[in-house]
């Protein structure tokens, strides 16, 4: 599997879980790893990279972290958009 194609996988999962449940990273890797049969390593490799451009953050709060979809105001907010 293409690595683009694995990271629209992942964060069509990220946006099923939106404002229903806050994912944590390990349910990020168990699910699709299962959902598409293949190794959590390369869930990993392809959530990371989307984190470090941005198409995902973490946030943290409670104690907990978590990775969600960003908001537009946070993407103006670090240059990301205009």
């Amino acid at each position: 599997m293409e690595m683009a194609e694995l990271q629209d996988k992942i964060f069509a999962f990220c946006e099923a879980a939106k404002g229903k449940k806050k994912l944590k990273e390990k349910d990020i890797l168990n699910g699709v790893s299962a959902e598409l049969s293949i190794e959590k390593d390369e869930v990993k490799k392809a959530l990371r990279e989307m984190i470090n451009v941005g198409r995902l953050m973490y946030s943290y709060g409670g104690g907990a972290s978590s990775v969600e979809i960003p908001s537009e105001e946070y993407l103006r907010e670090k240059g990301m958009i205009k």
